[in-house]
């Protein structure tokens, strides 16, 4: 890392000062070195760096290497389509540690094919090659699996046992992970798209809210893609937190897809997304993909971006709405050490002293007294509480009592304020499906009518009316507009007739809807959002959430300590001059 660190502030300094060593007179016509220029150039650099002039003269000759070699490489690439891949061997391969090895090779061909020519070229049986933490499928091409031209690849060596556990177990693996990413993605669409009609003991309903646990009001499409993004970032924070990070990074870029689908209004009104990029970027850092960087500097962008919307500029508005800030501290925490990680990485080192600074000190405010921590727990509270409520009052035990207490109540009344509004709906079903329409069509015609009972009513009666045929002409706009015959006359059969409206619907539905008329028995035959095997699957992905609303706020900091300790290291030696 420090190599890194001290090429990339040289590379800062070259571009500063307009010196292209692949040029002459750093490099002659035979791609030689111009020794005394570049020995001027150490010269002149090593005491700015506080750094010996053969250090920063190495330093020079092996970014002007990369630089000759990417010159090269470039021209073949557009002429032949020919990439070159620098390799990174294992150790006990290396013939010279302090020359680089690279690869020519097309981006359409397989990574078995060109895991076979490096295994020959270097005298490597097993091989496995990773680029960004990430193990390339020998199956797939290069290019398919972000593979281009320059890229670094790893390449570690794996014996016949390993080689033959490895090809097993990273089956097994990618199918569990595409597998994992299908099922949440199936569970939470169930779960989207229930209208809560159904019996609470078996069939979970989920609902939008804000801060203060109130019903937000969403079109359903969107409510939908924010119910999968919300799914896909819990499942992926559950990973998070068993240190599986490589089975995490999917599900929360699922999660950033999802969130891309709902309205910037409602992004800027609440942090999840703000919350996700600083997730995505963790992930990254624990996988060591620093081929990630440019895209994980812009993740934080966005990041403390939503923070500042969403918090206010001096979290003035966090604090109108939840009365406190200390608890959302340990995300400005980590997001000022994510950022002063990627300022190393590019080599600005001032940048990551100020960012650290800014670390230190919210290290020392938000770790918690063990005393303290003890006393409040000896009350009947739990770690967690005690954690979020000592932050939240600044590390006062007393007020932190009161916090949680108030807190806990506050939970209860809104558990309560649930189950009334619950059996409220449930009560508004069954009322009419007493009077013969169906479970399903009385849940979504009170969705229509915001759970007014008598408009639903008008909505189903209106449907009924309606039910031997729709209005020729407005039928046929929704069949020109793609849309099936019997789905359109569903739909305008439960929006009174209304051509915008049912068009929404059908879009909401993704084109599918059944709608049945009045019946004589409110019995209903079995749909699949209310099968036995769905029901199983929403109880799977629900695993994943956390009951705590504020359970993203709870870090322990042990994962953030050993990323301070390791970048003050980082930081130290590069203070310290060299002679």
């Amino acid at each position: 890392m420090a190599a890194v660190n001290t090429e990339a502030k040289l590379k800062n300094r070259l571009k500063q000062d307009r010196v292209q060593l692949w040029n002459a007179p750093f490099t002659d016509d035979g791609n030689q070195p111009g020794r005394r220029h570049m020995e001027e150039l150490a010269a002149r650099y090593a005491p700015l760096l506080g750094l010996s002039v053969t250090e920063v003269g190495g330093a020079l000759e092996s970014i002007r290497l990369q630089a000759v070699a990417r010159g090269k490489g470039n021209e073949a690439f557009r002429e032949t389509g020919v990439a070159t891949l620098e390799l990174l061997l294992p150790r006990d391969s290396r013939k010279d540690h302090k020359t680089k090895s690279h690869l020519e090779t097309r981006l359409d061909v397989s990574v078995q094919e060109v895991a076979d020519r490096i295994g020959e070229q270097h005298g490597l049986k097993h091989i496995k090659l990773i680029l960004s933490g990430r193990t390339l499928a020998a199956d797939r091409r290069l290019d398919q699996q972000g593979v281009n031209n320059h890229s670094k690849l790893m390449v570690l060596k794996v014996s016949d046992g390993e080689w033959k556990q490895q090809v097993s177990e990273e089956e097994e693996k990618m199918k569990q992970q595409s597998q994992s990413v299908q099922r949440t993605h199936k569970g939470f669409q169930i779960l989207s798209e229930r209208d809560g009609s159904e019996d609470p003991a078996t069939t979970p309903f989920l609902e939008i809210a804000d801060q203060k646990g109130n019903a937000l009001k969403i079109p359903h499409a969107e409510k939908k893609a924010l119910i999968l993004a919300m799914g896909f970032h819990e499942k992926g924070r559950s990973l998070m937190k068993k240190k599986q990070f490589d089975g995490a990074l999917p599900h929360l870029l699922q999660a950033d897809q999802h969130f891309s689908k709902c309205g910037s209004a409602l992004l800027g009104s609440v942090d999840n997304d703000a919350v996700l990029q600083l997730d995505i970027v963790w992930c990254y850092r624990a996988l060591e993909a620093l081929s990630c960087l440019e895209d994980g500097r812009s993740r934080l962008q966005r990041a403390e971006d939503g923070f500042l919307r969403c918090y206010g500029e001096h979290q003035q508005r966090l604090l109108t709405i939840k009365g406190n800030t200390g608890k959302e501290e340990v995300l400005f925490l980590r997001l000022h050490l994510l950022q002063s990680l990627l300022s190393y990485i590019e080599g600005n080192d001032a940048q990551a002293r100020l960012q650290m600074s800014k670390v230190e000190s919210l290290y020392s405010r938000l770790s918690l007294d063990s005393e303290k921590t003890s006393q409040l727990m000896a009350l009947g509270f739990s770690e967690r509480e005690v954690r979020l409520g000592l932050r939240a009052c600044r590390g006062d035990a007393q007020e932190a009592a009161v916090h949680i207490s108030n807190q806990r109540q506050e939970r209860e009344e809104l558990k309560q304020r649930e189950r009334l509004k619950r059996r409220s709906r449930m009560k508004a079903v069954a009322a009419l499906a007493e009077l013969g329409f169906s479970r399903r069509d009385a849940g979504r015609a009170l969705q229509l009518a915001d759970g007014d009972v008598d408009r639903a009513y008008g909505v189903l009666l209106d449907s009924g009316h309606n039910a031997e045929g729709a209005e020729p002409e407005k039928l046929e706009q929704l069949l020109y507009l793609g849309f099936q015959r019997h789905a359109s006359e569903a739909a305008l059969r439960l929006t009174g007739g209304d051509v915008q409206s049912a068009a929404q619907l059908l879009l909401d539905n993704q084109g599918v809807l059944s709608v049945s008329p009045p019946s004589t028995s409110s019995e209903e035959p079995g749909t699949s959002s209310n099968s036995a095997e769905d029901n199983e699957l929403v109880k799977e992905v629900l695993e994943d959430i956390s009951h705590h609303e504020e359970d993203y706020l709870d870090l322990t900091l042990e994962e953030e300590s050993e990323l301070i300790a390791t970048i003050r290291g980082y930081l130290h030696r590069e203070a310290t001059p060299t002679v």
